[in-house]
C-alpha cells in the first residue's frame, strides 16, 4: 500500500471518524431529550450519511478500489475539512 493511502486511512479511521461519531452521539443527545428541531434530523441524517462515506473510503483502499490520484484527492478534501473546522473553534 503506498503511503497516500496509509496517510488517508490513518486520517480517516484516527480523526475523522471518531470526531463524527462524536458529533453524532451529541445530536443523539439532543433527539433524546426531544430538544430536536427538523434541522437537528436533517443534520444527523447528513451526519450518517458521511459516516457511511468515509466507512467507503476505507472499504474502496483496503480492496485497492481507489488509485494514488484519488486517494491524493479525497486526502487533501477531508485536510479542508479538518482546517474549516478547526477555524470555527
Amino acid at each position: 500500500m503506498t503511503q497516500i493511502k496509509k496517510d488517508l486511512l490513518e486520517v480517516i479511521e484516527n480523526t475523522m471518524i471518531p470526531e463524527v461519531e462524536g458529533y453524532l452521539e451529541d445530536l443523539h443527545t439532543i433527539i433524546e431529550k426531544k430538544e430536536q428541531t427538523d434541522e437537528t434530523m436533517e443534520e444527523v441524517r447528513d451526519i450518517e450519511s458521511f459516516l457511511v462515506e468515509l466507512q467507503n473510503i476505507i472499504y474502496a483502499v483496503n480492496e485497492d478500489k481507489i488509485d494514488d490520484e484519488q486517494a491524493t484527492e479525497v486526502y487533501g478534501k477531508i485536510q479542508e475539512l479538518i482546517a474549516e473546522g478547526h477555524s470555527h473553534e
